[in-house]
C-alpha cells in the first residue's frame, strides 16, 4: 500500500446484481494507454473510502490515507479507447472490492497508467480456433479479447465457455448469445453450477466447465473436437478449475504456454495478482 493521488473518474456503473458490478473508469487529465487485449490494470481506493453495505467490518481498520490497490482484468476493446471497464465483485472480507462497488458515477479513483500482463492472444496463430473458458468474473479479459476481435473482423473461430452459480452472475451473458446467434465463427456455452437456485428452470448446461468439456459439448456446436493440432485454449477464474482443466487439457496432448516452451494452454492466475 503506497499514496497516490486519485487519478480517474467513474463514468458508468452497471450493477449486474447486488454483488457484481460493471465499472467503467475514465482518466482525469491524461489518454489511456495502448494495451493488449487480456491484459490488466490496477485500481486503488483510499482506506478512507467507504465499503459496500453488505461487506463485513474491517478488522483492524484501513489507514485512511493510504491507497489500497488490486489488479484487474480489463474488459473493454482496446480499440475504442474512450474508457476502461472492470467486471468486479464483492469479496465481503476484501480489503478493495467493498469500496468499489460503493463507488458512484462521478466518483474519483486511482488508476494505473500502465497496464500489464502476458494473458494474451499475441502468439495464436491465425489458423488455429481459440477456446476461452471462464468461471465468474474470469470472463473480463476474454470480453476485451473478443470486442476488440469483432472490430478488427474475427481471425479466429472462437468457443466461450463461462461457469458461474446463477444466472444473475452471466454478466456478459446477452452480448454473448447474441454473438453467437448472428457468427457462424462463435459458440456461447454458459453453465450453472447452482441452478436448481434459480426461482426460474435454467434450460442451459448444468455443473462445471470441465464437465462441459468431458461432455464434448463445444464438439456439437463446432462438429469436431478441439485438439493440439487446431486449438488453444485459455483458462482464467477459480484455482481449482484452472488446475482440473489444466489437467484434462494435458491428458490429451495439449502443453501449457510459456515463452521459453510454446503450447497451447494459456493460463491467468488473477487470483493472485497484488
Amino acid at each position: 500500500m503506497v499514496k497516490r493521488a486519485l487519478n480517474a473518474i467513474v463514468s458508468q456503473r452497471i450493477e449486474v446484481n447486488p454483488n457484481l458490478v460493471k465499472l467503467r473508469i475514465v482518466p482525469d487529465g491524461w489518454e489511456l494507454p495502448d494495451f493488449t487485449p487480456g491484459q490488466y490494470g490496477v485500481l486503488g481506493l483510499p482506506g478512507s473510502a467507504k465499503r459496500y453495505s453488505t461487506a463485513d467490518p474491517e478488522n483492524p481498520p484501513a489507514e485512511s490515507d493510504v491507497v489500497i490497490v488490486r489488479a484487474y482484468s480489463v474488459a473493454s476493446s482496446s480499440v475504442a479507447k474512450e474508457y476502461l471497464e472492470f467486471y468486479i465483485s464483492l469479496v465481503r472480507s476484501g480489503a478493495l472490492t467493498p469500496r468499489l462497488l460503493n463507488l458512484k458515477v462521478n466518483d474519483r479513483v486511482w488508476l494505473s497508467p500502465k497496464l500489464k500482463g502476458m494473458f494474451t492472444m499475441s502468439e495464436v496463430p491465425n489458423k488455429y480456433n481459440v477456446v476461452l473458458i471462464a468461471t465468474g468474473t474470469g470472463v473480463a479479459p476474454y470480453m476485451s479479447m473478443i470486442r476488440t476481435e469483432i472490430a478488427q473482423g474475427l481471425r479466429h473461430r472462437f468457443g466461450v465457455i463461462h461457469g458461474a452459480y446463477h444466472l444473475s452472475d452471466l454478466g456478459y451473458n446477452a452480448e454473448l448469445s447474441t454473438l453467437a446467434s448472428v457468427s457462424s465463427s462463435f459458440a456461447y456455452i454458459p453453465v450453472l453450477s447452482h441452478s436448481r437456485e434459480e426461482a426460474v428452470h435454467w434450460k442451459g448446461h448444468e455443473g462445471y466447465v470441465q464437465h462441459v468439456w468431458k461432455k464434448k459439448i463445444l464438439d456439437d456446436a463446432w462438429g469436431y473436437h478441439p485438439t493440439p493440432d487446431n486449438t488453444h485454449v485459455f483458462l482464467c477464474g477459480h484455482p481449482m478449475m484452472i488446475k482440473e482443466m489444466t489437467e484434462i487439457l494435458q491428458s490429451e496432448g495439449f502443453k501449457k504456454h510459456s515463452k521459453r516452451s510454446p503450447g497451447q494452454i494459456h493460463v491467468e492466475q488473477f487470483f493472485a495478482k497484488l
